[in-house]
């Protein structure tokens, strides 16, 4: 069974249509001796001569069959192409973010994706720690990460910086210290879900602060809720059920009421980026537009 190299038959198809080796080159982007050297492997794959090397180059009978044969992969190729843009129109821009950034700085996109014809989004909800992993399995087309490392054959754009503040109830902190000492080990604290590694890290450091340990220490972990809703996050924060780092954003309000207070004076500045495969799609570029927009307001 003879297997043909498609760019073969392709330049083959090339050199007919221009006349000329040389044309088929400049057409093609390579050197004359590469065009000459692709026929002669196709020539002794199929063991004839395929080309009559005249001026103009004409094909001989064996070329002609290939000449069809390369005209209609070529028309295949073309109806393939339309039919999967028609189906990518359809295909959902699928991007990974953390539940913070979508409570806070993401909305607008949300508004200018609402704008474009055919197109649909689909958000998962994952920490910025993890979420490139999704995109490294082509799992989404783009991801809000705290890694300033592409994966191969994706971008890195910096969008700025989220600010934290550690922040509890005033009842729950009063209840947890002790002649001025924050009880960092025993006092509840919140997380997002099971790998919201912001929030770990945040009980970690505390309570290395307290125990004097290294820094492979692991906390003992007492009454951590995990609450997978911003919105309900910042209000279990606000009646009391743990404290919990939470975006300035969302602390400001809180802390002008009254309702929480500041358990440190540390703000904890958490870079993003945004990650997107490098792929020549009009939807994702202006995707990438839209986010880089609405993120301006991280440097504000």
């Amino acid at each position: 069974m003879l297997v043909m190299n498609p760019i073969h038959l392709q330049t083959l198809l090339t050199i007919v249509d221009e006349g000329s080796f040389e044309d088929a080159a400049y057409i093609l982007g390579i050197s004359p001796s590469a065009v000459s050297q692709r026929i002669k492997t196709l020539e002794k794959t199929v063991g004839r001569l395929l080309l009559r090397r005249g001026t103009p180059v004409s094909a001989t009978e064996a070329g002609e069959v290939l000449m069809q044969a390369a005209r209609r992969m070529a028309l295949l190729q073309a109806e393939t192409m339309a039919n999967l843009k028609e189906r990518i129109a359809t295909i959902p821009l699928s991007v990974a973010i953390n539940a913070d950034s979508l409570a806070t700085w993401f909305p607008p996109v949300l508004a200018r994706v609402a704008s474009w014809d055919a197109v649909t989004l689909t958000l998962r909800i994952e920490d910025e720690s993890h979420s490139l992993n999704l995109l490294r399995r082509g799992d989404v087309l783009g991801a809000v990460t705290r890694d300033p490392h592409p994966a191969p054959g994706c971008d890195a754009i910096e969008l700025g910086t989220m600010r934290y503040v550690s922040v509890a109830n005033p009842w729950l902190l009063d209840k947890y210290t002790t002649d001025g000492q924050v009880d960092w080990e025993a006092m509840p604290a919140l997380r997002f879900g099971p790998r919201d590694g912001l929030q770990d890290e945040g009980l970690k450091t505390h309570v290395q602060k307290t125990r004097h340990e290294p820094d492979n220490a692991q906390p003992i972990m007492r009454r951590i809720s995990q609450i997978p809703s911003a919105e309900a996050f910042t209000e279990a924060t606000r009646v009391g059920l743990g404290w919990s780092l939470l975006p300035l954003q969302h602390a400001q309000p809180l802390l002008m009421s009254g309702d929480v207070v500041r358990l440190d004076d540390t703000i904890l500045d958490v870079p993003l980026y945004w990650h997107r495969w490098r792929l020549e799609s009009p939807a994702l570029e202006k995707l990438t537009t839209a986010v880089q927009t609405a993120a301006q307001t991280l440097q504000q």
